[in-house]
């Protein structure tokens, strides 16, 4: 039975949507192709219809969840209470507790960093598009000013969701998430 190309593009999105959770949750290396088809409720041979590689599923899969990040930030990050509100919803326990709905930077970031070159390309357009919304916000008559800070802010906090969510002690990785909070506000010149 062949089918038209919306059912094909609706597969393919399908696969995506599951490959992001996925590799949020089990990273990169962690999620083979049997266990992201399954995901996907399809059958391992229905991948090669659809990508090349794992490597292109995973290129495509971090562009669709920096792409779905964008959409949310953008329609929380109006202004700098907005700004403000990301932080703090970042840098929760909520977030840190949800890894496989939560950013893909602060999961995946150190498997990206290895990856072959069309995914980093794919990830860097990604977040620098996250990066300039907000550097606008900040500097509305020069972004391009703004966006090394902003860049190095979004840095620490993806780093520190990671460190609180290694630490075993759940006070100190409480405690970690606080003072990032506190940070982050003090380097973009917000809030407090």
């Amino acid at each position: 039975m062949r089918y038209g190309s919306e059912h094909k593009e609706a597969t393919r999105r399908r696969i995506v949507e599951a490959a992001g959770r996925r590799f949020k949750q089990d990273g990169i290396d962690g999620s083979g192709v049997a266990t992201l088809m399954k995901d996907a409720g399809l059958t391992n041979g229905a991948f090669y219809a659809h990508f090349a590689s794992k490597e292109d599923l995973v290129a495509n899969a971090l562009a669709d969840q920096l792409s779905d990040q964008r959409a949310r930030v953008d329609a929380q990050v109006r202004d700098r209470a907005g700004l403000e509100q990301f932080v703090r919803a970042y840098l929760s326990a909520e977030h840190r507790d949800s890894r496989e709905e939560g950013c893909p930077s602060a999961a995946l970031l150190d498997e990206i960093g290895r990856c072959a070159d069309a995914t980093r390309r794919a990830y860097t357009t990604g977040v620098l598009a996250i990066i300039d919304d907000m550097a606008a916000l900040l500097s509305p008559d020069n972004p391009g000013s703004a966006r090394m800070q902003v860049l190095s802010v979004f840095a620490m906090m993806a780093g520190t969701l990671q460190l609180s969510r290694a630490l075993a002690d759940r006070q100190l990785a409480d405690n970690v998430l606080d003072q990032g909070v506190r940070n982050a506000l003090a380097l973009l010149d917000i809030g407090q």
